[in-house]
């Protein structure tokens, strides 16, 4: 059993995929805030969608589209840098947006990727989008998922774990995020409401765990314990009671295509939550 928070969390390299849209506005605003809070480095980065064969045929389009892009990246820079911020505008082509942006992230040792989510929907793969499930599905580093009217914490951060590897690299980046935005942290616990004693201690152990890192930071924190058969329905209630408004949870790494977190209570935290969730990655 581990005895302290594994050494994770680091937030000095953010990338902003946007795509223009509405459905990246709150993503623009939470990146450059996040960059702000935590004196990291912004990466700015948009594709545009193309490929050789439309490339041959309608250049001048092709053209367009690019001079559009970057004119709209280069004011967000613009905007950045009038906050201090170190930031760079990247433009890249490609016909799946969520390689490149990956592909970026590798280049540049990203800590974090910062992309919008698409609107609330009854199935879990709509409510994430294509795109932001392909992205966090694909990506060796954390991705912060915004969805559309949200911004960065303002209130509270809460965190989930279920005491494994995976949940102290979350609960780990989550005290170190509280700590840079100067805000309480609650962290809880889902057990089964059948589950043996054993899995009681475990699950108390991993909450204070959090809490001596936390104490450590100079956090305030609380820590519960919950009980549910739904760990996902039971954290994004959580987070409205506690008036939480970031969800910190744990993912593997690089999962693949044909395992991209469909049926995880990852995605369907990031589907059901009304404020943005964090996904910690922690290698397989």
């Amino acid at each position: 059993m581990m005895q302290e928070l594994s050494p994770v969390g680091r937030f000095q390299t953010i990338v902003l995929a946007t795509d223009g849209s509405e459905y990246s506005a709150a993503a623009e605003t939470a990146a450059v805030d996040m960059t702000r809070h935590c004196e990291a480095q912004l990466l700015v980065t948009r594709v545009v969608l193309t490929n050789p064969e439309y490339e041959a045929l309608v250049p001048d389009r092709v053209q367009q589209a690019e001079t559009e892009a970057q004119k709209q990246i280069d004011a967000l820079a613009g905007k950045a840098r009038a906050d201090g911020i170190h930031v760079e505008t990247i433009l890249r082509h490609g016909a799946d947006p969520y390689h490149e942006v990956v592909r970026v992230a590798d280049e540049k040792h990203a800590d974090v990727i910062v992309i919008g989510r698409r609107a609330r929907s009854d199935l879990a793969r709509l409510m994430v989008g294509d795109s932001t499930a392909k992205v966090i599905g694909l990506a060796s580093c954390s991705v912060l998922v915004v969805p559309r009217g949200t911004q960065m914490p303002e209130q509270r951060i809460l965190v989930a774990t279920d005491g494994s590897r995976l949940g102290d690299a979350a609960a780990y980046s989550a005290v170190r995020l509280a700590r840079r935005c100067n805000l309480p942290l609650t962290v809880v616990t889902v057990a089964p409401p059948d589950g043996t004693k054993e899995q009681r201690t475990e699950a108390d152990a991993a909450l204070e765990r959090v809490r001596k890192a936390a104490e450590t930071e100079g956090i305030g924190i609380e820590a519960l314990r919950e009980e549910g058969r739904r760990p996902d329905e039971v954290i994004t209630d959580v987070a409205t009671r506690r008036n939480a408004d970031l969800i910190v949870v744990g993912s593997h790494g690089r999962t693949g295509l044909s395992r991209l977190l469909m049926g995880s209570v990852s995605e369907r935290v990031i589907g059901n939550a009304r404020s943005p969730v964090l996904v910690v990655k922690a290698s397989a």
